[in-house]
């Protein structure tokens, strides 16, 4: 039982667990603010191509683990892995004040990490990734879905909008919206990257994060 529940909790969060058990559903919730993070490793996809099966899975552990232990230290909530893509936010299942900071110090730390790996890499002659990384606040509704394979997840303009803000920045950036910006304070120092277009939203301003003030930066690991 043990095993089970230890199990459980890396798969969901506790608050879900306990309605799951005791309810036996969980109610989808609305948070009208939370900040969401995509990255995205650029130039893997032409890596995994040389890797034999175990070595590809033994390398995407590698780095999740490294990016589920950097979200873990910044109270940030892991939601799924798309590939190597990472999908993360801060401000639940438990709602606070400090989930852009802590997302964005999610990112950094990230964004170190994999900076580290590459330096790694190309001293030892081999080929090596970059990374992409997207941040956006605004309101989610998260929930479980599946009755046999629970998933925990989110959805909303705020998810689509952190996806655009990957896809559409640069390797090795940390691209952010206007009201990730204007949630981070005077903390952090941004330049403007102009504006993008969002499916369904229109243009919208965009900023490239320039400086950091991040409690963990000695705590990135290095594989």
């Amino acid at each position: 039982r043990k095993r089970a529940d230890d199990l459980l909790k890396v798969l969901l969060p506790d608050n879900v667990i306990e309605d799951l058990i005791e309810k036996g559903n969980y109610e989808p919730e609305t948070h009208s603010n939370a900040s969401v993070l995509f990255c995205d490793l650029v130039g893997f996809t032409a890596i995994s191509a040389q890797l034999a099966p175990y070595k590809l899975i033994a390398e995407l552990t590698e780095i999740f683990t490294a990016y589920d232990d950097l979200a873990l230290l910044n109270d940030v909530t892991r939601i799924k892995t798309i590939g190597d893509a990472y999908m993360a936010a801060g401000g639940l299942p438990e709602a606070n004040a400090t989930h852009a900071i802590d997302v964005i110090n999610t990112a950094i730390d990230i964004s170190y990490f994999v900076e580290k790996q590459k330096a790694i890499r190309i001293e030892k002659g081999l080929p090596f990734f970059e990374i992409r990384i997207g941040v956006h606040t605004g309101p989610v509704v998260a929930g479980v879905v599946g009755h046999r394979k629970f998933a925990y997840d989110i959805w909303g303009d705020a998810v689509n909008v952190a996806s655009r803000m990957e896809s559409s920045g640069l390797p090795g950036r940390i691209h952010i919206s206007e009201s990730t910006r204007a949630a981070l304070g005077s903390d952090y120092e941004c330049e403007p990257r102009g504006s993008i277009e969002v499916k369904g939203l229109g243009q919208i301003n965009t900023y490239f994060l320039l400086s950091k003030n991040d409690p963990f930066l000695d705590e990135v690991p290095v594989i």
